[in-house]
């Protein structure tokens, strides 16, 4: 499988990870915060926000959904297509809301976002799993290229 088949330029919109949060970027760390302080997730009056798609709402510069923290991670998850089964536990356990998925289809990952937490491979049920967890500089193709058989189950008969 190659990297342009997997490569579906899944960013909503412009916004989507357009910021990198860790050193040097003008924001203080989560234990600088002053307590009771309110960091909104949305601009402007957010009403309705529930009813809206994820790139129609207009996100703050505190919100995950406009900020990256792909320099966080040392491992990334490796998506292959072919195994999936498209049984949504990667979707539903992800903390990071990684996993990018339409209309009960796994599509791939949200690598702006994932922070290789690597609960995705623990919940994926297929043998072998759709989602393994690799170098984060290792290369899609050679990850892919590397992936490991289905293991078979010994007959009974052979057992014995």
């Amino acid at each position: 499988m190659s990297v342009e088949s997997q490569d579906l330029n899944l960013c909503a919109n412009d916004n989507r990870g357009q910021l990198q949060l860790g050193a040097g970027s003008g924001l203080v760390g989560w234990d600088e915060v002053t307590q009771g302080t309110v960091l909104t997730s949305f601009e402007g009056d957010a009403t309705g926000i529930a009813n809206k798609k994820a790139e129609e709402r207009l996100y703050s510069d505190f919100n995950s959904y406009t900020a990256s923290v792909a320099s966080w991670r040392v491992n990334k998850p490796v998506f292959n297509r072919d195994i999936c089964i498209d049984c949504q536990n990667c979707w539903v356990w992800c903390p990071d809301s990684s996993i990018l998925s339409r209309d009960k289809q796994m599509l791939g990952i949200d690598y702006d976002h994932c922070k290789g937490c690597e609960v995705c491979v623990e919940v994926c049920p297929t043998n072998p799993k759709s989602l393994l967890m690799f170098n984060e500089h290792a290369d899609l193709d050679e990850s892919l290229a590397a992936w490991p058989e289905k293991k078979k189950k010994a007959k009974k008969s052979e057992e014995a």
